[in-house]
């Protein structure tokens, strides 16, 4: 099926979708808000949709490489707010999360941690 329109209002149309999609909505509950927004079918609507997957998939490979560096960065800065304000749970959690990245595992850390033994004997 051909979606309704010229090749400039149906890309214009799925760019106003790909806006909406940061709403949090569900897929469908997208993509019926679309229909009755632009005036459009449902099919047609979920065409626009899956315009729209084709331009997240491009996203994500053309930012795929340059995330983690941008996460670490976030995570670093999020971690100087919570020491700053006392927040040393949410501190050691963004340190448990960049030990992961940098490849330390719970292995490694057991294997660095003293092993402590008590053993308890009965009284004579």
């Amino acid at each position: 099926m051909v979606p309704r329109g010229t090749a400039q209002q149906v890309q214009q149309r799925a760019q106003r979708l790909y806006s909406r999609q940061l709403e949090g909505k569900t897929t469908r509950s997208l993509v019926l808000e679309h229909a009755k927004i632009e005036g459009i079918s449902e099919v047609t609507a979920w065409t626009d949709w899956r315009k729209v997957k084709e331009w997240n998939k491009e996203d994500w490979e053309k930012d795929r490489e340059n995330l983690l560096p941008r996460l670490q960065a976030m995570r670093i800065r999020l971690f100087n707010k919570a020491v700053k304000k006392g927040q040393f749970q949410t501190a050691a959690q963004i340190l448990d999360s960049l030990g992961k990245v940098i490849g330390e595992s719970i292995e490694t850390v057991h294997i660095q941690a003293p092993e402590l033994s008590i053993k308890v004997e009965p009284k004579n």
